[in-house]
């Protein structure tokens, strides 16, 4: 049976999510790369969560499979984390994407293609014009799926911390006339 997609709601668990979380990244870490998700404490999860709109997959049983959050433009002065924003995620009319997750029980059923899908939805609904993320830089099959879906490359970061550089991608979204 296939998993339900729905927005996070103030009952659902922040243990819970976390749990996936860690259990998605889990893959990643082991490539030496620690992702902020890899071991988030759940302070971190829920202030990823804070002024964003999540989204999850939810299994039949009621367990969470996936996740995805989104937000508008972060601010200059607040930062992102504890690190300083990129201009890219600063710039208005950006949303942007992040901890995006599907447990390793549940790949290869397209709930990634789901999520990024209702995560641009709501930002195209909010008037954003682009979405934004990053990813590793050795990550070329993550780079890839993102090019696949038109998000292309437009800078770097280094994240405070992080045993790789980031590569910031974006992705125009079509205008609602068109």
């Amino acid at each position: 049976m296939a998993a339900v997609l729905r927005p996070w709601s103030d009952g659902d668990s922040i243990a819970e999510l976390t749990a996936l979380l860690h259990a998605a990244y889990a893959s990643l870490a082991a490539q030496g790369w620690n992702f902020t998700a890899v071991d988030q404490p759940e302070s971190v999860t829920r202030e990823r969560l804070a002024g964003a709109q999540g989204f999850v997959a939810v299994a039949p049983d009621g367990r969470l499979v996936g996740t995805v959050t989104v937000s508008g433009p972060k601010s200059a002065e607040a930062g992102y984390l504890a690190d300083p924003a990129p201009p890219l995620y600063c710039e208005p009319g950006t949303a942007v994407l992040a901890q995006l997750a599907v447990h390793p029980d549940w790949r290869g059923q397209g709930l990634a293609e789901r999520l990024m899908d209702a995560a641009e939805a709501w930002a195209h609904s909010q008037g954003h014009a682009q979405v934004a993320l990053d990813t590793a830089e050795p990550a070329t099959a993550l780079r890839q799926r993102y090019a696949r879906r038109g998000y292309a490359e437009c800078g770097r970061v280094q994240w405070q911390g992080k045993t790789y550089a980031s590569v910031l991608m974006r992705k125009p979204l079509k205008d609602a006339s068109a």
